[in-house]
């Protein structure tokens, strides 16, 4: 008889995680930073109909990275529970917390249970009445949640992102400032990223219910310069 293949649980979560890593690094990166106005969320995007950054509910905005198909699925999710949570109760009842902690669940769920593990990583922000009140919950492909402060960066290239953030970036940008310091962070050494190849959306703070604005090609380029 012959005796069945063994592989350890440490090995099999450590085999998924660089799996997911791996496919998150293929795509694009994406930044979101928290300025006077309200948060401002940036992506290396080219495509003109492929989104990575959506709006879930009032003043709530969805991103991310990785495989498009996987992580529009859960955007999907998103706004179907914040529907529903609202319709049911009020709409001051959702919010980035509760959206992020189900998120979580789903991603962790799958990641410890489902064969291959979701390529993702995604971000869930939310705009509050001051900039204290911001906040940016960062989800993992894994369902680890981090309670970002300042800014965050999504995607294959983060640590070399966040190391050209952490020396541009300061509390009180306004939005020309602060698409500034994420292009400039996004942007490769010797090559910055032109309007064309950018995706940006806001949380503007005081524009009432619908907070979110999506930045079209012709206002990033009279913003950046170009």
């Amino acid at each position: 008889m012959t005796m069945p293949f063994y592989v350890s649980p440490e090995q099999v979560m450590k085999d998924r995680a660089d799996y997911a890593r791996k496919g998150i690094a293929r795509g694009r990166s994406l930044v979101a930073a928290t300025y006077a106005g309200g948060i401002l969320l940036c992506a290396e995007n080219p495509s003109v109909r492929l989104r990575k950054i959506s709006e879930i509910y009032d003043r709530i905005a969805f991103a991310g990275v990785g495989k498009y198909s996987e992580f529009d699925q859960l955007r999907i999710l998103g706004i179907r529970a914040a529907d529903l949570k609202g319709y049911a109760y009020s709409r001051e009842d959702v919010d980035a917390r509760s959206l992020a902690n189900n998120y979580a669940q789903i991603l962790n769920q799958v990641f410890t249970h489902e064969m291959k593990p979701m390529e993702v990583e995604i971000l869930v922000a939310e705009v509050g009445e001051s900039q204290s009140g911001d906040r940016l919950f960062h989800l993992l492909y894994d369902g680890t949640v981090i309670d970002e402060g300042r800014f965050t960066v999504l995607g294959g290239e983060a640590d070399a992102i966040v190391e050209r953030l952490r020396a541009n970036y300061e509390e009180g940008l306004d939005r020309h400032a602060a698409l500034q310091v994420c292009v400039d962070a996004l942007s490769e050494p010797g090559h910055r990223l032109e309007p064309g190849d950018l995706e940006v959306a806001v949380l503007a703070r005081g524009d009432g219910r619908r907070a979110f604005q999506r930045l079209a090609e012709s206002d990033l380029a009279a913003l950046l310069g170009s």
